[in-house]
């Protein structure tokens, strides 16, 4: 069967608007900002995105992780944001070991886990 210009253009719009849906299923961290609080303490302000449906499938976590993937900070999410999407959450006091410059930000969704867009950011002053 051959395909006509006009089908194959109308396959490939459809193919397009398929495809946000099929990624909207893991938690992206779009943005991350750090604040200094003394003695190697940090504020960790985040932004995440995720097509929350409600209790049963939303973004749930996100965690600070050193060089070696441990984890040093986490911020649990701990209902929902349907109706506010992109959302920003912070958490302060994390504690940075002396000698990492630079964490990753992941975020999980509570079904499809970790896997969305990381961010790997820079610590202020070092």
């Amino acid at each position: 069967m051959t395909m006509t210009p006009m089908r194959s253009a109308c396959t490939l719009l459809a193919l397009l608007c398929l495809a946000p849906a099929a990624a909207a299923g893991e938690a992206d961290v779009l943005d991350v900002t750090v604040g200094t609080e003394g003695d190697r303490r940090y504020r960790f302000t985040v932004t995440v995105r995720h097509a929350d449906e409600g209790w049963d499938h939303y973004a749930d976590r996100w965690e600070i992780r050193g060089p070696e993937s441990e984890v040093l900070g986490v911020r649990e999410l701990l209902h929902p944001h349907v109706d506010e999407q992109p959302f920003t959450r912070s958490l302060g006091g994390v504690e940075i070991p002396a000698g990492v410059n630079e964490v990753q930000v992941r975020a999980r969704d509570s079904v499809h886990g970790y896997g969305g867009a990381e961010v790997t950011v820079a610590l202020p002053g070092d």
